[in-house]
């Protein structure tokens, strides 16, 4: 492995396990806090969810921020956490044309939009970048047995 291939590498190790935690805290806080993710199902959907999915919801993505802080089964797990994300940024798009609005309060109302917006780049570029992300499960196991399903 080139000192180029070793800068990519862990470039890519960087920004799977940032955006793998970033995704881990949302998941944790349907666990922590359920009923928030039902008025927001509510609120931006307008679906009634019972607990229990909530919870399930909460499994999975936690399941795939574990695969995803492993670099296992990439294209799946780097795949779906991208998809749940790309929803969450479409349902809240009207933030981004108004990024500096501000409440009575001065409280900037639209800044989890903006940031929103970055981690989707951020997945994006992981994505793409797959083929470099060697300091993970899955890039360990197509080098060593060329096994290519670990991709």
């Amino acid at each position: 492995m080139t000192a180029f291939d070793r800068r990519d590498a862990t470039a890519t190790l960087i920004l799977r396990l940032g955006l793998s935690w970033f995704m881990f805290l949302w998941a944790a806080h349907k666990i922590i806090t359920p009923a928030q993710y039902q008025g927001l199902a509510r609120h931006f959907d307008g679906l009634e969810i019972a607990l229990w999915q909530v919870y399930l919801v909460a499994a999975v993505q936690i399941v795939l921020c574990t695969a995803m802080a492993l670099g296992a089964l990439r294209p799946v797990s780097y795949g779906a956490l991208a998809l749940m994300h790309a929803y969450t940024v479409s349902r809240r798009w009207e933030g981004f044309l108004d990024p500096f609005a501000v409440n009575g309060n001065g409280f900037p109302v639209n800044r989890n939009q903006v940031i929103d917006l970055a981690v989707m780049a951020a997945f994006v570029a992981l994505v793409l970048l797959i083929h470099r992300d060697r300091f993970s499960l899955g890039g360990w196991m197509s080098h060593r047995m060329g096994a290519r399903w670990w991709q």
